[in-house]
């Protein structure tokens, strides 16, 4: 009996799949002929009506999920919505959107098609809908998979910028939602024919199964942000930003500060700042409780850990801390195994190391970022720009963050980053972008070339290695004295002799373009 009903479950997973996809591809069909000035209503729409929202969804995800905090996670949907609306109001993602007179191309936007947009359970709301509005932004349907943990905040949140794109005039079908996700649920997504491209946001294995899909994928890679503060630094501000960093929304995000990395001459006071705006700093003893809870013997985080608050993680690991503690701080002095603390942690615990100069906290932050962080996020707090340069050039990372909050500074809350939710790690990470996911890398751009020169032209100009050089004008005609005929030679009697190089090039180049040229 139990066989048959999972056997009917898995064949209603795929048949949802299939209906959604199918109605997301006839939807795209006319998104694609909608004009700028439509989807940028469609969009605004949708964007209102997200912000308009932020507390009520926000609301339901901690509800639902227990993980972060109602006000944190409010300020995340306004982020994903009225924020990030802000920044794309007049990007052009429709008909030509690059001239380039001087060379005589142009580049046209083409939607991509349908999108897979997976959605994780740490930021289920305000990912979604972010996810949505850069989709229809770059005229994409989009199918969204949540969590099955966020399932309900989830369907929600698209639910409610759905409603709001269709009576501004997007076509039904655009946006929708899987109502029984699981694995089997999105796998099947991420493989259907009609899908053009996936957005994989969560841990590693969707990410890995959206790169194994066989479609064009954009995932994020794992993030684990060492956070140096250099002996120049403001050590209140540092330590201020900091603690109200890793504490927002309980670290769900996945750019927030891992570790902190300190120069020496500045350590007690850092500990005292850190202390003052609530920070904990862990005996060994207790340390090694929170870690034993914190991460599997794998290195894995805890389900149950995640995005819980510093009090509620003590008390789970059982040992008192003062009332207010906002994050947990554990004093460590290695990286890798023996040191849980030194892996990533989506919940308001920082490791803690102590240095001697910038070049010692350039070494460790580097062994940080390959344990399990190449490509995402790193931060620093200094004033000597030559040291900021320094870690700008050399750090495997591609958000490089400076005096500022590490969470909301990699996603573009307090940089001029672009403001997203999936954030691209290069090539060290396993992505296939460095930057913040937008709608920009949503479309096809198309080229429309005019011819240049003429193949004769093209033809000289390699001969005469100037292969850009625009045609120069004829020369005049020379009167060129004519020289008394030499009697010519039989083939028998000829001199023979190999053509030089520029002579076999020059000969081979002509053929080439004799040929082409009819």
């Amino acid at each position: 009996m139990s066989d048959s009903l999972e056997l009917d479950r898995d064949l209603k997973v795929v048949q949802e799949v299939r209906n959604l996809v199918r109605r997301a591809v006839k939807a795209q069909e006319i998104l694609e002929q909608m004009s700028q000035e439509q989807v940028d209503a469609i969009v605004a729409a949708m964007a209102q009506a997200g912000a308009r929202d932020a507390k009520r969804l926000a609301e339901l995800a901690v509800r639902e999920t227990e993980i972060g905090r109602v006000e944190d996670k409010v300020l995340k949907n306004l982020f994903a919505t009225k924020f990030l609306h802000e920044r794309i109001r007049d990007m052009k993602t429709v008909g030509v959107v690059s001239e380039d007179r001087e060379h005589g191309v142009y580049e046209i936007a083409a939607p991509m098609g349908v999108v897979a947009g997976v959605v994780p359970t740490t930021n289920p709301t305000s990912t979604a809908m972010y996810k949505a509005i850069i989709s229809i932004k770059a005229r994409n349907a989009i199918v969204i998979s949540p969590h099955p943990r966020s399932r309900k905040c989830t369907m929600e949140a698209v639910e409610t910028v759905r409603k709001a794109a269709v009576a501004a005039g997007a076509p039904e079908g655009c946006i929708s939602c899987l109502e029984e996700p699981g694995i089997a649920a999105t796998n099947e997504l991420m493989k259907n024919d009609g899908v053009s491209v996936i957005i994989a946001t969560g841990g590693p294995g969707i990410v890995k199964a959206a790169y194994s899909s066989g479609k064009p994928a954009f995932g994020v890679g794992a993030g684990n942000c060492p956070c140096y503060i250099e002996k120049t630094a403001d050590v209140a501000a540092a330590a201020r930003k900091v603690v109200a960093s890793k504490s927002f929304d309980n670290s769900t995000i996945c750019a927030s500060e891992q570790s902190i990395i300190c120069d020496a001459a500045i350590k007690d006071a850092l500990k005292i700042e850190l202390e003052k705006q609530g920070g904990y700093f862990m005996k060994p003893e207790e340390r090694q409780k929170l870690e034993k809870i914190l991460l599997t013997p794998q290195h894995a985080m805890t389900a149950a850990t995640v995005g819980r608050t510093a009090e509620d993680l003590a008390g789970m690991a059982g040992f008192p801390v003062p009332k207010g503690t906002r994050v947990l701080i554990g004093p460590i002095d290695g990286v890798g195994e023996g040191y849980p603390l030194s892996h990533e942690k989506l919940s308001p615990v920082l490791a803690f190391y102590e240095v001697g100069d910038w070049r010692e906290a350039c070494a460790l932050s580097i062994r940080l970022l390959e344990l399990g962080g190449l490509g995402h996020t790193m931060s620093m707090h200094s004033t000597d720009e030559k040291v900021i340069m320094e870690f700008a050039l050399r750090k495997p990372a591609m958000r490089i963050l400076v005096n500022t909050a590490s969470s909301l500074g990699g996603v573009g809350g307090t940089t001029g980053l672009f403001p997203a939710l999936t954030l691209g790690c290069g090539t060290g990470g396993g992505n296939i972008i460095s930057d913040n996911l937008g709608p920009q890398h949503l479309v096809n751009r198309k080229r429309l070339a005019y011819g240049q020169r003429e193949i004769e032209d093209l033809a000289k100009n390699l001969l005469a290695g100037t292969a850009f050089a625009s045609p120069a004008p004829a020369a005049p005609a020379r009167q060129v004295k004519e020289e008394p005929r030499k009697p010519e030679l039989s083939a028998a009697t000829a001199p023979r002799s190999e053509p030089d190089e520029e002579e076999l090039i020059r000969r081979i180049v002509n053929e080439v373009f004799k040929r082409i040229g009819g």
